[in-house]
């Protein structure tokens, strides 16, 4: 099932309960990547839609709490 949105797939991910090895090795999907990068290239030309905008700012969001989990996971897998 492909996502929604960008930010779903981080979510769906999240919510599953992960290990910590689980939660370091999380990479988004190929389609998801795409559509970020479709997403920016859009905001360069300044060509998002609301809704767009939105999506883009919720993944770059979720994004950065997936880097701060990750280094959490790391850190308490070495504990």
């Amino acid at each position: 099932m492909v996502p929604a949105t960008a930010g779903d797939e981080i979510i769906d991910f999240i919510v599953a309960g992960k290990s910590p090895e689980q939660i370091d090795a999380f990479r988004p999907s190929e389609e998801t990547l795409a559509r970020v990068s479709h997403l920016i290239e859009l905001a360069k030309g300044d060509a998002l839609s609301s809704e767009e905008r939105a999506e883009l700012d919720d993944f770059l969001q979720l994004e950065h709490l997936m880097i701060v989990a990750k280094a959490r996971a790391r850190r308490n897998s070495r504990r």
